[in-house]
This record gives structure tokens, sequence and C-alpha cells, in this order.
């Protein structure tokens, strides 16, 4: 049985920096919505992991937050824009900053 997420992500490329103790590592998201993103890398966290997260938006306002790796899948390095969804999905649980950009921002956008 698949569960339907809410609400639905968009497809938007935004440059990311996440990790564990503090954001070192730079990726792009895939799809995004105010709940949780598609972070595109070839070295995603183990699931369960908890990030800290920074996203950059278009008008360079900074969204800092929290979450949990709900999914990963490595892939080598060459082959990540071949592959389906490598990298890993993120469950975003408590906003530092931005919230309410990012879902403005997010609001902006086609399916």
């Amino acid at each position: 049985m698949k569960v339907e997420r809410k609400p639905l992500r968009k497809k938007k490329r935004l440059k990311v920096r996440f990790g564990a103790d503090y954001p070192k590592r730079v990726a792009f998201t895939g799809d995004a919505s105010a709940a949780g993103l598609y972070i595109i890398t070839g070295q995603p966290e183990h699931p369960g992991t908890k990030l800290l997260i920074e996203i950059n938006l278009p008008d360079e306002q900074q969204v800092i937050v929290y979450g949990q790796v709900r999914w990963a899948k490595k892939v080598p390095p060459n082959l990540i824009r071949l592959a389906n969804k490598a990298g890993m999905g993120v469950l975003l649980t408590q906003f530092e900053t931005g919230e309410q950009a990012l879902i403005d921002y997010l609001a902006t956008l086609r399916h």
C-alpha cells in the first residue's frame, strides 16, 4: 500500500547545505514541500539520521530547518544524473527560520 504525501511536492532545484552536526555538504533539491525535501546527492545519510539543513531561496532568503532522513539511495557520483531518485528523502521536523518564506515561495510554483 502506497501512502500519499501531503502537501504535494513541487519539482524545484534549490541549493541546500546539510549535515548531521552542521550544514557542511552542498547539494540541490529535486522536489520540495513545506513538509519534506528530496535532496539529490551521491552520499546520502542513513535513514533515521537527523539533519540541519540550510535552503537558499532564489530571492536570497535562507531557510534553516531540522529534518530526518526517511529513505536513501546511494549511487556512484558519475551516475547521479542517470539514476532514478539518487539521494535521500527528508521529512522536515522543525523550522528555525524561514518557514513562511518557503511556504510562500512554493505557492508561486506550478506542480
